[in-house]
């Protein structure tokens, strides 16, 4: 007959109180860090002769949004805007490679005949819905023509109606300006390029 060993674990290990504990002891230890160590940076930075100023007595900087704004870096992905060609017209020649390569669906485009013998298509439609945009910016990659931008510097602003973060073909045109990129957008060192400029800039 074989016998079997039943090794039966410990009282502290069956019970969640010590797993609490043993988190709540890493929150503190957290919090502790977090309260007391700008303080010793601020500290030691005054005996050095280093000036001090509010930021330094406080890493933990509180920003009083939305009278105060944080400087977001020149790669930060924000709101979609439609770049216009010269004429005024949209660049975009609804040729469907952002909605394709959207991997969250969150493009909308009505393809639409165009008068200019140049071009076979215009958006009648062009709308995305920033609830279920990811912020990928697979879009701008894609498009051959230069004709959407993530680089106004803005997030989607909150809204009580879902209806109203869908962005169509006049608020993405409002933010954007004129552009007279080459056909095939600005080529492989576009994140180099400065994106600052206003609506009465001309990007070439």
């Amino acid at each position: 007959m074989r016998t079997i060993q039943v090794v039966r674990p410990e009282a502290a290990d069956t019970s969640f109180l010590a797993a609490g504990a043993k988190g709540f002891g890493i929150t503190l230890k957290h919090f502790a860090k977090n309260l007391f160590l700008p303080l010793r940076k601020a500290s030691a930075r005054a005996k050095a002769g280093a000036p001090v100023d509010e930021k330094w007595k406080n890493e933990i900087e509180t920003v009083q949004y939305p009278e105060e704004k944080v400087t977001y870096p020149e790669r930060f992905r924000g709101l979609h805007r439609l770049m216009m060609r010269d004429d005024g017209a949209v660049r975009c020649v609804a040729c469907m490679c952002c909605p394709t390569v959207c991997p969250a669906h969150c493009i909308t485009i009505i393809p639409a005949e165009t008068d200019n013998k140049g071009i076979e298509k215009k958006p009648a439609v062009f709308e995305i819905d920033e609830l279920r945009c990811v912020v990928c910016g697979l879009c701008v990659e894609a498009c051959p023509c230069d004709a959407i931008r993530m680089d106004t510097g803005d997030h989607a602003k909150p809204v009580e109606d879902r209806a109203d973060a869908i962005e169509n073909l006049s608020s993405m045109l409002g933010r954007g300006i004129r552009s007279t990129a080459t056909q095939g957008g600005e080529g492989p060192n576009w994140r180099s390029r400065g994106h600052e400029g206003s609506k009465d800039d001309v990007n070439r």
